[in-house]
């Protein structure tokens, strides 16, 4: 057996193409790939895209037009690292809106149901601190909180 990879691939009912612009335009190291389309006779009109591939940090996706069959849930979320508030505070809020969605600890969903960890690297840093202090007040703060706030992981001095 010869496995070349593996690719995370997305249902969408409709909404495909624009997730994966929108996807792509969030992210550095990112591009498009090909599109493929429904031709006559299908279950979404021709020229309907079915597919559409891209890449985020070098990684392979796909997106399908599938229709309402499937929907998105939070079993599945992608996590992302970030380095700063900034990169935090930048993915977060392009990701919850226009029709996104906050939940709790770090989590959202962008406007087409996708489910999202942003977190900062402090946090995981913070949580597996060998200081059962530093480890216990980061994970309160951290239950308390929507989007990861980096300052408010530690302990006021």
């Amino acid at each position: 057996m010869t496995i070349s990879g593996i690719t995370t691939f997305l249902w969408f009912d409709r909404d495909a193409e624009e997730a994966a612009n929108f996807y792509v335009s969030l992210f550095p190291q990112s591009k498009l790939g090909s599109v493929s389309y429904y031709p006559e006779g299908s279950q979404l009109p021709a020229g309907t895209a079915l597919t559409v591939e891209f890449e985020l940090f070098g990684q392979p996706f796909v997106c399908l037009n599938g229709g309402p069959r499937f929907p998105h849930t939070e079993a599945i979320s992608f996590q992302v690292a970030c380095d700063t508030q900034d990169e935090v505070d930048h993915l977060w809020n392009s990701l919850v809106a226009n029709g996104g969605a906050e939940s709790q600890c770090g989590w959202c969903k962008d406007k087409f149901g996708v489910s999202w960890q942003i977190i900062p690297k402090a946090l995981p840093q913070a949580l597996s601190s060998s200081d059962p202090t530093v480890s216990s007040y980061a994970m309160q703060a951290m239950m308390q909180m929507r989007k990861i706030i980096i300052a408010d992981l530690t302990k006021p001095a």
